[in-house]
C-alpha cells in the first residue's frame, strides 16, 4: 500500500469524484423536480437520506479532487450507507431482486471501487 503509484491514486480520486458528481446531478435533479420526498413508495427517512446525498456526494467529490483524506473517508461512508439503503429499498420495500435492478448493480460496482481502492489511496492523501 505504501508503494501505490501516484498516477493510480490520482486516477482513482478523479474517477470516484466524477461518479460522485453523477450522483450529485441525480439527487439535485430529484430535489428540483420532486422536493425532499422524490420517491412516494419509500419512507420519509429514506427519501431524506437520498436527498441529503446531493450535499454529501458533492463534499466527498470536492475533498477527493483537492486530495483530502476526508474525501475518501466520506466516500466510503456514503457508499456503505447508500448500498445498505438501496439494498433495503430493493429487497425490503419493492420486493425485487438484484437481476431486475441495474441501478443497484451499478451502485455495487461503484461501492466495490471506492471501498476496494480506499486502503491503497488513503495514506497518500492529506489530512
Amino acid at each position: 500500500m505504501h508503494h501505490t503509484p501516484r498516477w493510480a491514486v490520482i486516477w482513482a480520486c478523479v474517477i470516484a469524484a466524477g461518479l460522485l458528481f453523477v450522483g450529485v446531478s441525480a439527487h439535485v435533479t430529484d430535489l428540483l423536480s420532486h422536493g425532499l420526498h422524490p420517491y412516494d413508495w419509500a419512507p420519509g427517512w429514506l427519501n431524506l437520506y437520498w436527498s441529503s446525498l446531493a450535499l454529501f456526494d458533492m463534499l466527498a467529490a470536492v475533498f477527493l479532487i483537492t486530495g483530502k483524506r476526508r474525501g475518501i473517508d466520506l466516500a466510503c461512508a456514503i457508499m456503505a450507507t447508500d448500498l445498505a439503503a438501496n439494498w433495503y429499498a430493493v429487497y425490503g420495500i419493492q420486493h425485487s431482486n438484484l437481476a431486475a435492478q441495474p441501478g443497484l448493480q451499478r451502485l455495487i460496482a461503484f461501492a466495490a471501487l471506492v471501498l476496494g481502492a480506499a486502503p491503497f489511496i488513503r495514506r497518500h492523501l492529506t489530512t
